[in-house]
């Protein structure tokens, strides 16, 4: 079978598999987000935590709830971290510097999970299991939280409430994320994967002599990893390592997790709003840039140029022979599209061009189909723009899911869409001025300032600010201004737009619906599916065409 074909394959039989699960899922989330009843468990959570979960919330209680929970977190794993050296479980690693231990804590609590650190050599298990696992639950608990208050928002008229964070935010972990954790956490295990609390041992190799290697609890902090839309590796290869990813299946399993939930969340919002075809045409637009992100992926890694490539068949340099070129493709989509940032391949090593379309989609906002929750909620405010250039197209007051979209609306929804931006541009730059950021490009002394070390730069912003946590490779960005400053990058690019998507939903809860009529934009039809596509990718265009031209199109085309 030829690699193309086998690439083909994998992605039918992935696309498939989405569509199976997409309205049972999707159904389910529904029920678990509009039930009126608590689970037992939940009950416990909410006396032990004293929160009324039946209290409804508005947009600014709603707010606080969300920014006090992260801060808590934000201390809680910087703590843990800095006391490791002397907790049990620790395997003898010492306790985290103060700037690394902050860029992590803000990483993992901003569904981030960017790394500066090698895994296996750094965190002891008790910081692993307890810290960094957990994060990976409740971040994407509180995504989803803030993407069904938004959907509240649309659904909900002349009340201005939201929902309850906390019963939201205890749901999504309880019913949602935990199951299909547990579930996907034996299958890994089956496979391969590795589950224990080993300490650090001597492990032969082939060629001769030995190397030290430790165990974890891997498939668990692995399966939330990828389901959560988290992607910190429990060892540095990320997902290219064996005892994370052990083979083809696995890692076409793993591409399915990261894209269930995101996807399936389309059917939640279609049932919430009272309408499914809603749900059908934010997928339809999703699926769109999905599939053609992926196949012009492919084509770039399967087509470029130059004999040695040539005589390998493709691009396979920084790619496993296990998953090759197809797999290695879908996967870099499917990791950069959404916020997870996991990886089973060497980024820098695609193509100038490849690396371009990873940029790219981190860049769209990472909305199709984008985070566990924050895809959706991106999605939605997109729609809220294409609604008001429609608007402005036939001379109409814009609406979109019959609540108008006025000048408070699209002030908030155009503060979302330029908060990432500055965050990713404005470091950039500040890194390309200071010597010492300069110097932790790759290979400096002959790239120097170069198109590909300024990819480096710009790739490290543009996954920190977007949440994504994927790193291009050849940037040590374990110095303090880049642990500091992509730190700062992330907790502003996951909780600013937090702010403006939920002051969105609350004006959008105090309105009185409006009844459709003939001149009504019907934003359920393929037309609109299509204004959407071309919506996102012109203001995408527009904002980081130049960065892109100084980066990987510099670079493909020299």
């Amino acid at each position: 079978m030829s690699p193309v074909l086998s690439g083909v394959l994998q992605l039918t039989a992935l696309t498939a598999a989405l569509a199976l699960v997409y309205r049972p899922l999707g159904d389910y989330m529904a029920a678990v987000y509009s039930s009126p009843k608590h689970l037992r468990a939940e009950k416990v959570i909410y006396r032990c935590i004293g929160a009324n979960a039946d209290a409804q919330m508005r947009w600014p209680a709603y707010l606080r709830s969300v920014l006090a929970f992260s801060a808590v977190g934000v201390l809680f794993l910087y703590l843990l971290q800095r006391l490791q050296g002397g907790m049990p479980l620790s395997l003898g690693f010492a306790s985290i510097s103060p700037d690394q231990a902050f860029n992590t804590a803000a990483s993992f609590v901003a569904n981030t999970n960017w790394q500066s650190y090698n895994g296996e050599q750094a965190m002891g298990h008790v910081v692993q299991t307890a810290g960094l696992a957990v994060q990976n639950f409740v971040s994407a608990a509180t995504g989803m939280a803030v993407a069904i208050a938004l959907v509240r928002g649309f659904a909900r008229s002349r009340t201005g409430d939201l929902g309850n964070f906390w019963a939201d935010l205890v749901r999504g972990t309880v019913r949602v994320l935990v199951p299909i954790a547990v579930i996907g956490a034996v299958v890994l295990v089956a496979c391969g994967a590795i589950q224990n609390f080993s300490g650090i041992h001597e492990v032969g190799q082939f060629m001769g002599g030995s190397q030290q290697t430790n165990g974890g609890a891997v498939a668990s902090q692995e399966v939330i990893k990828e389901l959560g839309t988290n992607g910190g590796g429990y060892f540095n290869a990320n997902s290219a390592h064996p005892f994370e990813n052990p083979d083809a299946f696995t890692n076409l399993f793993e591409i399915f997790l990261i894209l269930v939930i995101p996807f399936a969340l389309t059917r939640t919002f279609g049932k919430l709003v009272g309408n499914v075809k809603q749900g059908y045409a934010i997928l339809a637009t999703m699926g769109i840039i999905w599939l053609g992100f992926t196949a012009l992926m492919m084509w770039t890694e399967f087509a470029h140029g130059g004999p040695a490539l040539q005589a390998a068949g493709a691009a396979m340099e920084g790619k496993e022979t296990r998953f090759g070129v197809g797999a290695s493709s879908i996967f870099s989509v499917a990791t950069t599209l959404t916020s997870t940032g996991a990886v089973d391949s060497f980024h820098s090593s695609f193509t100038a061009f490849g690396g371009g379309i990873q940029l790219l989609g981190m860049m769209l906002g990472e909305i199709a189909p984008g985070g566990v929750g924050s895809g959706l909620y991106g999605m939605l405010v997109m729609a809220v723009i294409a609604v008001f250039i429609a608007g402005l197209m036939v001379g109409r007051t814009p609406e979109y899911l019959g609540k108008k979209i006025g000048t408070r609306q699209i002030k908030l929804a155009a503060c979302y869409i330029l908060i990432t931006p500055t965050l990713v541009l404005g470091f950039t730059a500040a890194s390309m001025a200071l010597p010492d950021a300069l110097g932790s490009m790759l290979n400096t002394k002959a790239l120097g300032a170069g198109s590909h070390g300024f990819s480096e730069v710009l790739y490290a912003f543009t996954s920190g600010a977007n949440n994504n946590g994927s790193a291009f490779g050849g940037l040590n960005a374990n110095t303090p201004w880049y642990n500091t400053t992509i730190g700062l990058a992330m907790l502003l690019g996951r909780f600013l737009p937090m702010v403006f998507v939920l002051a969105l939903a609350g004006s959008l809860a105090e309105q009185q619906p409006v009844p459709e009529t003939a001149g009504t934009l019907r934003t359920e039809k393929p037309l609109f599916a299509g204004l959407l596509v071309g919506t996102i990718l012109i203001i995408t265009g527009l904002t980081y065409f130049p960065a892109l031209a100084l980066g990987p199109l510099a670079e493909g085309l020299s």
